[in-house]
């Protein structure tokens, strides 16, 4: 499977900063928000993956992750002409998604206790789903008998309160899906729309993410503070990182010990770097 991470869009809610840096370059805690959704595609065993942004951006990127190899992945890189919805980032992907693929927004903070098993273990297509207090603010699936009826985006009466999150396990038939769509009345090519087709075609399955799990949409400014507060407080208790690409890259057997030594060296004056030092030390 490969894995696409969208990370476009205007992010207009964090305006003003974001109008001159994407949001997923911005810092959560103590990394940029980027590698949150990375590592979540690297605790899924997915090793190739290809970074959508804007062109303004996309070069920031490139600097920040390079091509992967220093981690043991391969990243490439395309370009979102314009924020035109997250179906398109299926279009954009089209030479790259292969037989099954995942798509992470790049904005998502996801966690929990046995997750990567769950990663591993779903099967496209998929839905990932998070029991919120205010689902008018998401695209929400209701669900009857272990099945699921209906997916509504942002609903003003909303079903259910279970939301479907920013991570998506589709297969190559999501192509054919997205080219089919018109652009809503935003002007953009709904997820939920390419979902809707799954789900009519009765191949759509869900897992839901309950007690023990946090998901975060880092949007709005309260919601980045929230994910800071919450990652800070975990690594504080627990002297372990979240969403640290080179101990996920070094946990899953794809670079060694050395690497990760060669890593530490370029961050030597910073906090993130005696981490990773020490965790080599540790196993």
């Amino acid at each position: 499977m490969k894995g696409i991470i969208l990370a476009g869009g205007l992010g207009t809610r964090l305006y003003p900063i974001t109008k001159i840096i994407s949001k997923q370059l911005l810092l959560v805690y103590d990394k940029p928000l980027i590698y949150y959704p990375l590592s979540i595609l690297m605790l899924a065993n997915i090793r190739e993956i290809l970074v959508i942004s804007d062109k303004e951006n996309i070069e920031k990127f490139k600097i920040l992750l390079r091509d992967g190899s220093h981690i043991g992945i391969k990243i490439e890189y395309a370009i979102q002409e314009k924020p035109r919805g997250i179906a398109e980032a299926i279009l954009i992907g089209e030479n790259f998604i292969g037989d099954e693929f995942a798509l992470i927004l790049g904005d998502n903070l996801i966690y929990g206790h046995g997750l990567p098993e769950i990663l591993r273990n779903t099967k496209p297509p998929s839905i990932f789903l998070y029991y919120v207090n205010d689902p008018k603010r998401y695209g929400i699936a209701q669900i009857k008998d272990n099945k699921i009826i209906s997916i509504e985006e942002k609903p003003e009466n909303p079903k259910s309160n279970l939301a479907i999150i920013g991570l998506y396990y589709l297969d190559k038939y999501a192509i054919e899906i997205a080219k089919s769509l018109k652009p809503s009345k935003r002007n953009e090519l709904e997820i939920v729309d390419v979902l809707n087709v799954y789900l009519k075609e009765n191949k759509l399955n869900y897992r839901i993410l309950g007690r023990g799990f946090t998901f975060i949409d880092c949007g709005t400014f309260d919601s980045m503070l929230e994910a800071s507060l919450f990652i800070a407080t975990i690594e504080k208790r627990q002297g372990l990182k979240i969403g640290c690409i080179e101990e996920v890259a070094y946990r899953m057997g794809f670079i060694t010990k050395e690497q990760v030594i060669e890593i530490a060296k370029e961050y030597n004056n910073s906090g993130y770097g005696e981490y990773l030092m020490r965790i080599v030390q540790e196993l």
